[in-house]
């Protein structure tokens, strides 16, 4: 398996999909990666070079945010719009859906497993959500 930046890329993977297990390169950015790099579409990640290897770190160290670097910037960007208490920021410090989403319904993936909220009329019901 070739490493690339400190990841494992997989080796039985066209260098075009393997580039694509790296946090923050997409299908367009990998391809634009192969391209600059002159690397064939139809070549395995394993068939690579060191040389092309290489090629491929530079660019990535160069040119385009990759992994801690990027998942850095993300982090603090979401910070600051926090810090400035604007829309966005309260969604994200109340754990809600930030890009105007429904949440009446849906929205479970964000917002957790679902609680019921209010008072239970049943009093062996009560019992029992009591004891549990």
């Amino acid at each position: 398996m070739p490493r690339i930046i400190g990841i494992e890329i997989p080796s039985n993977k066209y260098v075009e999909y393997a580039l694509r297990y790296l946090y923050g390169i997409g299908p367009a950015k990998a391809l634009e990666i192969v391209e600059r790099c002159n690397i064939p579409r139809d070549m395995k990640a394993k068939d690579l070079t060191p040389e092309m290897i290489s090629a491929i770190t530079v660019i990535l160290q160069n040119d385009i945010l990759v992994e801690g670097d990027l998942r850095r910037v993300i982090s603090a960007d979401i910070r600051r719009l926090q810090q400035i208490n604007c829309y966005r920021g309260i969604r994200h410090r109340k754990g809600l859906p930030v890009h105007g989403q429904r949440t009446k319904t849906n929205a479970r993936t964000r917002k957790g497993k679902k609680s019921t909220v209010g008072a239970i009329r049943d009093k062996t019901q009560r019992r029992l959500a009591a004891k549990g």
